[in-house]
């Protein structure tokens, strides 16, 4: 069985995702920015405190799916500038450090709003 989870903003259903899917054990978290239910940037110009609300943002969704930060498997950062991975590092580390995930971090050009530092998403499976 499939179910879908929605976190509430506008993005959702503009574009027409959702936030998370659970598939059996699977759960499957969209990339996630630090934009909150109300639109609003948090962390302007900081990629730490961007990286820990998204995490926080991921963490509610996964517990809305029935899983939580100890079934992920996988994560995957996209970053606007590759030299700030340590903020990053920082704060993957502070969610995932006794996880211990696989992970990708890359470089992009730029998000959807020249603001946004990073984008977030993961993979995940549960015991049930």
């Amino acid at each position: 069985m499939r179910y879908r989870f929605a976190s509430g903003t506008a993005w959702e259903d503009k574009v027409g995702y959702s936030r998370a899917i659970r598939h059996g054990k699977h759960i499957e978290v969209a990339g996630t920015v630090a934009v909150d239910t109300e639109g609003n940037l948090v962390g302007e110009g900081d990629m730490y405190a961007q990286a820990v609300f998204i995490l926080r943002k991921i963490e509610r969704a996964l517990h809305e799916a029935g899983g939580s930060l100890k079934d992920v498997i996988r994560t995957r950062a996209y970053v606007t500038d590759i030299s700030r991975w340590e903020e990053f590092a920082k704060a993957h580390n502070e969610f995932f450090d006794s996880v211990r995930p696989v992970s990708t971090l890359v470089e992009v050009s730029k998000l959807i709003d020249p603001r946004m530092l990073i984008e977030i998403e993961v993979s995940a499976m549960t015991l049930e």
